[in-house]
């Protein structure tokens, strides 16, 4: 299944795409034939109720799982079609091109705040200095750099979060996926996370994949994605200033 080019190419583009899980009667379609187009510069929302697929979907587009059918393009490169990923190196495009937030944080426990964000910059091979200012320059931005030097055990878990959020973010990715990212978080702090993906995604250009029960936050997306039954419908959103 060829993807057509588009004089704006999609960051994120999705035709068709299916996720199978099991065999013969005890098969589950998870996903049936998902279309999403997020752009660069994009913010959108994805939600839906618990078992409509909204997780699956996450983990294929950030090539954690297999698709069992379709097409997926990340930045105008077509990664897989039908039946196999056309790239040989998944953890190379999860590193360079892909950054995560989960609803745990999974910061590395033996290292510090600074340390965890300035990690996967140093492992892409920025300079430990340039990672490192970048992880400070987040991490106020993101209000916890007053906890740079401390570990993990030592953050709330809403301090945790946002240590994550700003570990995603640390290497510039164009696509970021982010599962309940405010969870955690009150109004104020949860407003002031979105205000800072979308700036991200309009200064650096990334398409950003919001995976969202908070009420709170809904609001400010300019589209949705609702899935309902492994299948998408989109929606127009109100894009409510901060």
């Amino acid at each position: 299944m060829k993807l057509k080019a588009e004089m704006h190419t999609p960051a994120i583009e999705l035709r068709g795409l299916c996720k199978r899980y099991g065999e013969g009667d005890a098969a589950v379609e998870a996903l049936k034939g998902v279309d999403m187009t997020v752009h660069p510069g994009e913010v959108v929302g994805l939600i839906g109720p618990s078992g409509s697929g909204k997780s699956t979907l996450l983990k294929c587009l950030g090539a954690v799982i297999e698709p069992t059918g379709g097409a997926m393009s990340l930045n105008g490169k077509l990664i897989f079609d039908q039946d196999r990923w056309l790239i040989k190196d998944l953890r190379a495009l999860r590193r360079d091109s892909i950054g995560f937030v989960f609803q745990a944080p999974y910061l590395i426990p033996f290292l510090d705040v600074t340390d965890n964000v300035a990690l996967l910059p140093m492992l892409a091979g920025k300079p430990n200095a340039a990672a490192r200012a970048r992880a400070l320059e987040l991490l106020q931005a993101l209000d916890v750099a007053h906890r740079a030097k401390a570990n993990p055990s030592e953050l709330s878990g809403g301090e945790q979060q946002r240590v994550a959020i700003a570990r995603a973010l640390a290497n510039r990715p164009p696509v970021i996926l982010a599962d309940e990212p405010t969870a955690p978080l009150d109004s104020e702090r949860a407003l002031s996370v979105m205000r800072i993906l979308n700036q991200m995604a309009q200064q650096y250009q990334a398409a950003i994949v919001v995976v969202t029960h908070d009420e709170k936050i809904i609001p400010t997306f300019k589209r949705l994605y609702h899935i309902r039954d492994g299948k998408t419908y989109e929606e127009i959103g109100e894009g409510r200033d901060f």
